[in-house]
C-alpha cells in the first residue's frame, strides 16, 4: 500500500469512528478522546487502542463490538483488532473542543 492509500484509509477509519457513540453520551467516541492509537499496517491489518469514559461502563461490550464491526467494513482494512486500554486514564481534557462545547464544558 502506498503512503497516499494508507492516508486515505486512515481518513476513512477516523470518519467511521466518528459514527460510533456511547449510548449515554451525545458525542462520538473519536471526539470524546476515547481513541488512543490507530495503527494501520501495510497489509491492511488495523490495530486500535481505545478506552471508555469509565472502567465499569455498562455499554462496553456493545461499543467495542460496534467499533470492530464498523472498522472491519472499511475498504482497505483486512482485519480490525480493537484493544481496550485504561492507561492513561481518560478525562474530559481529552475531548475535542467540539465535544466540550456540545457537552457544556466550555
Amino acid at each position: 500500500m502506498t503512503p497516499e492509500e494508507k492516508l486515505q484509509i486512515e481518513g476513512r477509519i477516523v470518519e467511521v469512528l466518528k459514527t460510533v457513540y456511547d449510548p449515554e453520551i451525545p458525542v462520538d467516541i473519536y471526539n470524546l478522546g476515547l481513541i488512543y492509537r490507530i495503527d494501520l499496517h501495510d497489509d491492511g491489518e488495523l490495530e486500535v487502542d481505545m478506552t471508555l469514559t469509565a472502567p465499569n461502563c455498562p455499554a462496553a461490550d456493545f461499543i467495542m463490538e460496534d467499533v470492530r464491526l464498523r472498522l472491519d467494513g472499511v475498504k482497505g482494512v483486512t482485519e480490525a483488532k480493537v484493544n481496550l486500554v485504561f492507561e492513561p486514564e481518560w478525562d474530559k481534557d481529552m475531548m475535542s473542543e467540539e465535544a466540550k462545547l456540545e457537552l457544556g464544558f466550555l
